[in-house]
């Protein structure tokens, strides 16, 4: 399962949150206003005196004019990268950019500002991304790789009497015994996922705008934006940004949109979707190690069967919330399960605007001032992933209260999981203030989310 451990890219994520934030510039005085404009719109205004209103503002900072009377068009003026910008807008009901929509005027600049941004800052990454893509070895088929075996076996029957399967086997050459074989030319090739290159069928991509966090499957890069981030096949649910589309091959498999499961999907994104304030993969794993597991020596650090644990992973997306875990007599293939999914989070339970944070407070020199500054950066934490974090801390203080039997330390606990649970710039390798975070929350774990002394 290692080969999993960076699946998701965050470069784009981390340069997105460091884009200038939009800041309207107010006009008190304008007697006239159009119906889809506020108070950013001061009338008729040259581009000189927009300048100067907008010299001394902070890059994000923002106006709507009419350049004169004679103009059928609004002007959006802007500062960013310490200059002066000017843009034609458009309206026919909705505020847009070519296939861009936008319900205000202030969601406009704050996508603008973004694209921007990334433009400027992103383009070594953005240029990747056009040129490197891998299909077989992207996050796709990487993850759905038993999913599609699986599949494999459902649709054989009705492959070997479907109109591409019967076109392939007329295209036949001889082979090394002098009989015929199928000819299949296809690139790529996808190696031992034998659906992906019998089951031909065009994917029906759509541009969409995504809710929460996502990431290309194909890339693996951050869907960067807020609105029409990318696109997403109306089939089987593939997305990806619309670059990365375009070298998608043909292999869409509609049933696996039923299959597409619970890993590798954003924290906040799931919860929406679900309902919930907590993955169930998480609660029900934490229940069952719990139940048989906490005197179990090296629980978590033990490893489990890696065909097992994959095969748990596979009726969690099956099954969902009815998955029973009580088939898998060795406990470390749940426990094994349960860090596979906090893994392949796309941005961990530990965010990376918390992460600094985190750092500074293990650094101070009391443990009790340490315990005090960890409290209030978890309180800069997602509220999805707040509470995932305080619920895996407490079942982690649970278990190294249990330490005599399963030899299961704080700090041995937080030695296997703060590369799990905090994320940390790849520049970074020795975990040292992680761990020490992290085994703090643990041991601490009373004081920290309930305050006792």
């Amino acid at each position: 399962m290692e080969n999993l451990k960076n699946i998701w890219k965050p470069e784009l994520y981390r340069i997105q949150m460091e884009a200038p934030v939009p800041k309207r510039i107010i006009c008190e005085n304008c007697t006239y206003k159009p119906e889809f404009y506020g108070k950013e719109y001061h009338g008729i205004m040259g581009h000189k005196e927009a300048t100067l209103l907008l010299e001394e503002e902070p890059n994000g900072a923002f106006l709507i004019r009419k350049g004169n009377e004679n103009n059928d068009f609004y002007t959006l003026t802007w500062r960013f990268n310490d200059k002066i910008h000017h843009y034609k807008l458009y309206y026919d009901g909705t505020h847009y950019i070519k296939e861009k929509r936008y319900e205000t005027i202030y969601d406009l600049v704050a996508d603008g500002l973004i694209t921007c941004h990334m433009e400027l800052c992103a383009h070594h990454i953005l240029d990747m991304i056009n040129s490197r893509a891998s299909y077989t070895e992207s996050p796709y088929v990487t993850l759905n790789r038993r999913k599609i075996n699986t599949l494999t076996k459902i649709h054989q029957p009705s492959l070997k009497t479907s109109p591409t399967f019967n076109r392939l086997e007329s295209k036949t050459g001889p082979d090394i015994k002098g009989g015929k074989k199928p000819l299949l030319d296809l690139s790529p090739t996808i190696g031992d996922n034998p659906l992906l290159y019998k089951y031909h069928k065009s994917h029906s991509f759509k541009v969409h705008t995504f809710k929460g966090l996502n990431w290309c499957e194909l890339c693996a890069n951050f869907l960067w934006g807020f609105t029409a981030q990318g696109v997403k096949c109306e089939d089987c649910g593939f997305i990806a940004h619309s670059k990365c589309s375009e070298r998608v091959p043909n292999h869409c498999v509609p049933d696996l949109k039923k299959l597409r499961g619970v890993f590798g999907i954003d924290l906040t994104t799931l919860l929406n979707a679900h309902s919930s304030t907590l993955p169930f993969v998480v609660k029900k794993c934490v229940n069952e190690i719990e139940a048989r597991g906490m005197d179990s020596e090296g629980i978590y650090r033990v490893s489990g069967f890696a065909d097992e644990i994959e095969a748990l992973k596979m009726a969690f997306d099956r099954d969902g919330e009815a998955a029973d875990l009580s088939v898998y007599s060795n406990i470390n293939v749940v426990a094994g399960t349960l860090k596979l999914y906090l893994r392949l989070l796309p941005v961990p339970l530990i965010t990376y605007e918390v992460h600094p944070k985190l750092v500074s407070a293990i650094q101070m020199k009391t443990t009790a001032v340490q315990v005090t500054m960890l409290r209030e950066c978890l309180d800069s934490l997602p509220p999805a992933h707040f509470n995932c974090l305080q619920y895996m801390v407490q079942h982690l203080h649970r278990v190294s209260q249990q330490a005599e039997l399963n030899k299961m330390s704080p700090y041995n606990l937080s030695t296997v999981f703060a590369p799990t649970l905090v994320a940390t710039p790849p520049a970074i390798t020795n975990l040292a203030c992680e761990i020490r975070a992290l085994q703090v929350l643990i041991e601490y774990c009373p004081q920290i989310y309930y305050g006792n002394k």
